[in-house]
């Protein structure tokens, strides 16, 4: 398998294993339970993207292989983190802890900027302007609807997640 092959395979695995996350999320107070089975079936469909091509690439290597690049790819991601938790703590301590969700989203969607180049995956820029976004229009539409705001924020979040682990494993599956 080529480099690019396995990057490739790689992120379409973690962007199957975060579905699962954010679909996870979205189970907070879902408007029905027809919809709570649609969110367990999208849960288990990302877990089994990730699994999949996680075990298939095990032994392979890519970009990260490269000591400068993981370094540069830890820096991003230990930002990522400490930006997350840190929204976190002050959205707790302010009393505004329901925005949590959206503020992670913003940061995840943010982090995907340097790793598009890092990566040399340029669909990574667009994963990355659409989490951006999602957390605003998620922020709106709970209101709108009366629906919790993670319920929101993990639905849309995992619902383009999974949309684009499965056309990246489509592609991989085609090459």
């Amino acid at each position: 398998m080529e480099i690019l092959d396995f990057d490739l395979a790689m992120t379409t695995a973690v962007f199957g294993f975060f579905s699962f996350v954010w679909f996870g999320w979205a189970q907070e107070r879902p408007p029905g339970n027809r919809v709570r089975w649609l969110l367990g079936a999208g849960s288990l469909l990302g877990l089994a993207v990730y699994g999949g091509l996680r075990a298939l690439n095990a032994r392979s290597e890519g970009v990260l292989a490269d000591d400068d690049n993981l370094r540069t790819f830890l820096i991003v991601v230990g930002i990522e983190f400490v930006l997350a938790l840190l929204g976190a703590i002050v959205l707790r301590v302010i009393g505004r802890s329901e925005y949590t969700s959206p503020w992670i989203c913003l940061v995840v969607g943010a982090h995907f900027f340097p790793l598009a180049s890092l990566l040399n995956q340029p669909v990574l820029y667009l994963v990355g302007a659409l989490l951006s976004a999602w957390p605003f229009l998620a922020v709106r539409g709970a209101h709108r609807r009366d629906v919790a705001i993670g319920f929101a924020t993990g639905v849309g979040a995992g619902i383009c997640l999974l949309f684009f682990a499965a056309g990246l494993a489509v592609l991989l599956l085609a090459w």
